[in-house]
């Protein structure tokens, strides 16, 4: 048997950790702060209203705001970006889930190596990593030019490889995928779950949930107060 300390544990981060999305609430400092259009704003409320209406699935929504910070973030100096991101987490570090904050904690205890893959921007990801304490962080990454300035293109997306993310991050860290675990929400997450041992859908979109349901996952609903596990009924977790 590996020894536990070799193990290793991976998150998604926005609805998974956090109860809402980093690169939203990244994208609407920046427009406060008028790093970013003040129009942004609107744009950034409309694609959120439009998935809240069911007018758009959450895939949808998400690549928008991918789009939106990309066509924005062009000409942008990093030290700005940088700053909104210490401005933005100290504010939302504390909007978790209970599900997620208590499986971290057990893992740690457990001296797991952990590490979180997301698709909002790298900065954000890290400034975010100073209160998750993880043993790495992954996150989208943008092309800068010798003075810092960004270009607009993009240099590294990890949601399309999460998990080639993963299974390199264990080779190099020569890491036991025995008892490892996964946790996600979204499509994007399913690489990364099918190669670990404890794959758990949280909170699942539609297209996770199918996934999840097909492949015998373990899949757990937070709502208000109370966390439910489904299976061929719904048990709830104390």
């Amino acid at each position: 048997m590996a020894n536990i300390k070799n193990k290793l544990a991976v998150f998604d981060i926005d609805g998974t950790i956090f109860r809402k999305n980093l690169a939203f609430e990244l994208i609407n400092e920046l427009a406060w702060m008028k790093i970013f259009r003040r129009d942004v704003r609107d744009e950034l409320v409309r694609h959120y209203t439009r998935w809240l209406d069911h007018k758009g699935t959450y895939e949808e929504y998400r690549q928008a705001l991918v789009l939106l910070y990309r066509e924005n973030l062009k000409g942008c100096r990093k030290q700005d970006i940088l700053k909104a991101c210490r401005v933005v987490m100290p504010f939302f570090k504390d909007r978790t889930y209970v599900f997620a904050d208590q499986l971290i904690a057990e893992l740690k205890k457990k001296k797991y190596h952990i590490i979180a893959i997301s698709g909002s921007p790298s900065e954000i990801v890290e400034e975010y990593n100073k209160y998750l304490k993880f043993d790495a962080v992954y996150g989208s990454i943008y092309e800068t030019d010798d003075e810092d300035i960004y270009t607009g293109a993009e240099a590294f997306v990890p949601t399309a490889h999460k998990g080639h993310v993963v299974r390199q991050y264990a080779t190099e860290k020569k890491l036991s995928l025995e008892d490892s675990y996964g946790v996600g929400d979204t499509e994007s997450d399913a690489k990364f779950l099918e190669i670990v041992d404890h794959p758990i859908a949280f909170n699942p979109n539609l297209n996770l949930q199918k996934i999840a349901k097909k492949a015998d996952w373990r899949i757990v609903v937070e709502r208000k107060d109370v966390i439910y596990e489904i299976d061929n009924g719904v048990k709830i977790i104390e």
